[in-house]
């Protein structure tokens, strides 16, 4: 299970992945003539993805750190210019090990919880499943004070498919 993918970047990861170079790199092309690369490193606990304009411009890079499974801990996404915009990490369900939760940090502010010392996310994304063990749209937390959801950049992170065909 890799995340919501391509959600920051403003592209559903919809389509053909195509093989390029071997089994760690994958190529999705775009309607619009963008296009997105995935490399994950050879033990599988480093996923890139790097989203390129119609002109070849890296638009956003995002680094996911893989578990055991291939389920993403966390990932970290940078504008086009490498500059650290975002973080996340990502809760999975003790039951069945399905994505419960993802939580987004603010790289350029950091917002600590003056009770405990530790970092506050300025998002959280929620997830259930139906009977079918389908995931549902997340329902968004914003939790940076006067802003609503609707006016905060930022989605989900969470891959919906995995570009290398594997659960």
């Amino acid at each position: 299970m890799i995340c919501a993918l391509g959600a920051i970047s403003g592209h559903a990861e919809q389509g053909n992945f195509e093989s390029v170079d071997g089994p760690n790199v994958r190529v999705l092309r775009h309607d619009d003539g963008s296009r997105t690369i995935f490399v994950r490193s050879p033990d599988s606990r480093t996923l890139t993805k790097r989203t390129f304009s119609d002109k070849g411009i890296v638009k956003m890079l995002t680094v996911y750190r893989m578990d055991e499974h291939g389920n993403p801990t966390g990932c970290k996404i940078f504008d086009g210019d490498k500059n650290e915009l975002y973080k996340f990490s990502y809760g999975y369900r003790k039951s069945d090990g399905k994505l419960g939760e993802e939580r987004m940090f603010d790289s350029r502010v950091k917002r600590i919880d003056p009770k405990t010392g530790n970092e506050l996310p300025v998002r959280r994304f929620l997830y259930s499943y139906d009977a079918l063990g389908n995931r549902s749209a997340p329902i968004a937390i914003t939790l940076i004070p006067g802003v609503v959801p609707d006016n905060f950049f930022g989605t989900p992170s969470a891959l919906d498919k995995n570009p290398f065909g594997e659960k």
